[in-house]
């Protein structure tokens, strides 16, 4: 599929008008397979009008779909009044948005009584938690312990906490003081948490990039119990889990754990480039004026965003939404060809296959007008909008199972790593991921 550059027609549906020229730009991104240019519901259009049913949301970003009218007039509202004035001075919205989320990191009813830093990607969310941890810690308490595969964003800091050497490796040497252990083992990360050193443990209560895995059910607990133990806060990376995305507002409270620190970020704006950290008011407190900033955080263009989808997600119940249809969704999946196991939670899930063709298979779903990506070679990332319909869940899996039958016959089913009788080239579509 090559790029090309979109005209309007009579009907204002882009059509084809030619390559487009993306010499300008740099090349840390690999050749877009298709370019979109317009969004409706769970529908992306292409430069020729084709519709696509997006089932990736731009990474979990668009959870209540694409030019959601009620976040596009907010925003649009927003734009003639006022949209930025810096950190040098108030605005109405944020702290009106910081007490909604503050809310729903108690459950929706209470506030939690923590406190939110606003910044524009989870990258810098999490990098804000980093330095919290140390200024909370103070001196010579400084390591932060995360897990490997896990992914926590591309800044150096954060690219330090991500578990993966093969993204680090052409940016060393990264900062000091990140430990790695494997994710799932209480047993690795209490070996490793000194209380002399260590200020903090940083997880994802699912990991979305190392393929939709999802910790035993005592693991989140066990990390609460060592670091309440040792005075370590508890950082939870809820920055793809977050906001309804896994049947609860929040990942961790599936199993009621009380994090120390809360990242998110993807939908919190629907598109809208927005992050926030939240902590609890007694750790929040260790940042003085002058510890930490962000020039467009906090923005009155980017909370108006933020405020409407909030209410949106509130109204529509989206928490019990991603239960429901992800329930229908996970069925649909488990009764498809070379399917051997589902895994995730709500409407974040991944489809296991019996062979390393997630590669292929994602690439014939966009050839066949579907958006969903290989987090890794035999994976297959689901993160359809909240607001997605049981229409376009038969839609998406009757033509996955249509793909998917045909690359059993070709592939086999020897399970993952196995021999494979056709090729998997070409990088995962999407597989890049996350990137903040």
């Amino acid at each position: 599929m090559t790029a090309t550059s979109p005209t309007a027609s009579a009907s204002g549906v882009a059509t084809e008008a030619g390559p487009i020229d993306r010499s300008a730009l740099m090349g840390n991104y690999a050749a877009p397979p298709v370019t979109f240019v317009r969004g409706d519901g769970s529908t992306l259009y292409d430069t020729v009008g084709r519709p696509y049913l997006d089932f990736l949301s731009g990474l979990a970003v668009t959870s209540l779909g694409h030019a959601h009218p009620a976040i596009a007039d907010a925003i649009a509202v927003q734009a003639r009044t006022l949209s930025h004035v810096s950190n040098l001075f108030g605005n109405t919205l944020g702290p009106e948005v910081a007490a909604t989320l503050d809310r729903l990191i108690g459950g929706g009813v209470d506030r939690a009584g923590g406190q939110v830093f606003f910044a524009n990607s989870g990258a810098e969310a999490n990098e804000c938690a980093l330095k919290l941890a140390r200024r909370w810690a103070g001196s010579g308490r400084f390591a932060v312990v995360s897990t490997w595969d896990a992914f926590h964003g591309r800044t150096l800091a954060t690219l330090a906490a991500t578990g993966q050497p093969e993204k680090q490796a052409p940016f060393l040497p990264l900062p000091d003081g990140f430990d790695h252990v494997p994710y799932d083992d209480l047993a690795a990360m209490d070996a490793v948490c000194d209380p002399t050193r260590v200020a903090a443990v940083l997880v994802e209560p699912i990991m979305g990039e190392a393929g939709v895995v999802v910790p035993s059910s005592d693991y989140l607990v066990g990390l609460r119990q060592i670091c309440t133990d040792r005075n370590i806060l508890l950082m939870v990376d809820e920055v793809q889990t977050g906001l309804g995305r896994t049947g609860r507002w929040f990942g961790f409270q599936h199993l009621g754990v009380e994090p120390d620190v809360v990242t998110m970020a993807k939908a919190l704006g629907n598109g809208m480039p927005v992050g926030a950290c939240w902590a609890r008011a007694e750790v929040a407190a260790a940042f003085v004026p002058g510890d930490h900033g962000s020039t467009f955080g906090g923005q009155p263009l980017a909370m108006a965003a933020v405020r409407a989808t909030l209410a949106v997600m509130e109204a529509e119940d989206v928490p019990a939404r991603a239960q429901r249809l992800g329930a229908v969704l996970r069925r649909s999946l488990e009764r498809l060809p070379g399917v051997v196991s589902v895994r995730g939670e709500g409407l974040l899930l991944a489809a296991v296959l019996a062979n390393d063709f997630a590669v292929p298979a994602c690439r014939e779903a966009l050839e066949a007008g579907l958006v969903i990506n290989a987090p890794r070679a035999d994976v297959l990332r689901f993160a359809p909008s909240l607001l997605v319909s049981e229409a376009d869940i038969a839609r998406a899996t009757g033509t996955l199972g249509r793909i998917l039958a045909r690359l059993v016959a070709v592939f086999g089913s020897a399970g993952p790593g196995g021999p494979a009788d056709g090729p998997a080239d070409g990088p995962p579509i999407g597989g890049a991921d996350d990137a903040e």
